[in-house]
């Protein structure tokens, strides 16, 4: 069964609890604090995707980061569902604390997380009309070789993004000044602080300012941060779940590591083929319920069960 431990040490995190805005008084917890509370499973909740295009936009955001910000809605739009065609998310950007006005130019990232293309593109713009004549096929931009890491801070989405991302971002930027945004909402709120480190599009959750380095130090060495790791952008669910009970079997915690073969349904679950050195593995699985219905995120209006994957079966093939 794949669990999650739960961090009850952490006393920079406080209770989470709102606070009646008549009576002062304390009524329920934030999404994040009590999903951690119950122990809600990490693996499989990465948000699949195979890449990302990023936009640089300071100041606030809406729900709706993408056409309820200072960027011109109808081009956020447009270029949303350009990228949706490609496989792409679109995600707004900006740099950790706050800027005072939109800059003259600003950045935008064609970011390829598939694995054996991970690659970064770089580029600028002056006017947000210029987003719709920027091509998404990797013809564009400027390659980096420097890793990039995202917090998701969206408070307008759901408060405790920008109540548990914020310290992080800072956290992060002292560690690898010009590498770290923040960003839009990345989905899985109740694992904030949520952080994907790119180009790999490895999504992490409850992370907090002290675990930010054992992340970087992880990304440094090739290697994931299993403790934290959500999944990884490229695989689906069942696939990243996979994944993180064959790191958890065999201790082998390189990036590369896992690629998926095959991926088939197999009775109420999945059958799982991945690659390995030296014996690739097959894993069937199959998703359930972590526990009783709850408010998955702050604003939800009605209880949901928090998913969890159980593993069947985990055979060796030569």
């Amino acid at each position: 069964m794949l669990t999650s431990p739960v961090d009850h040490s952490h006393p920079a995190r406080g209770t989470g609890a709102h606070t009646h805005p008549v009576s002062g008084t304390a009524t329920a917890l934030r999404c994040s604090f009590a999903a951690e509370l119950r122990g809600d499973p990490l693996a499989g909740t990465a948000a699949p995707s195979s890449g990302l295009f990023l936009v640089e936009q300071p100041g606030p955001w809406g729900r709706i980061a993408l056409t309820q910000s200072r960027l011109d809605p109808v081009v956020g739009l447009s270029l949303a569902n350009r990228a949706a065609e490609r496989g792409l998310r679109t995600l707004v950007i900006r740099r950790p604390g706050k800027a005072d006005r939109t800059p003259v130019r600003r950045r935008w990232a064609l970011v390829d997380c598939l694995p054996g293309r991970e690659s970064i593109r770089w580029g600028w713009f002056a006017r947000d009309g210029e987003l719709d004549d920027i091509p998404l096929d990797g013809s564009a931009g400027e390659p980096s070789v420097q890793p990039c890491y995202l917090v998701c801070t969206h408070g307008r989405h759901d408060a405790c993004c920008a109540i548990r991302g914020r310290p992080v971002a800072l956290a992060l930027q002292q560690l690898r000044p010009g590498e770290v945004w923040e960003c839009s909402h990345v989905g899985g709120d109740r694992f904030a602080a949520n952080v994907l480190a790119l180009p790999h599009g490895l999504y992490y959750g409850r992370v907090d300012p002290t675990s930010a380095a054992d992340l970087v130090a992880a990304q440094d060495r090739g290697e994931v941060l299993a403790a934290l790791l959500r999944g990884r952008t490229t695989s689906t669910a069942p696939v990243q779940a996979a994944q993180h009970h064959a790191r958890d079997l065999t201790g082998d915690q390189r990036i590369s590591s896992f690629v998926p073969i095959s991926a088939e349904r197999s009775g109420d679950g999945w059958r799982v083929h991945l690659r390995h050195d030296p014996e690739d593995l097959v894993i069937t699985l199959r998703s359930t319920s972590a526990g009783p219905a709850a408010l998955l995120t702050c604003g939800a209006t009605a209880p949901a069960h928090p998913p969890m994957f159980v593993i069947d079966d985990v055979r060796p093939v030569s």
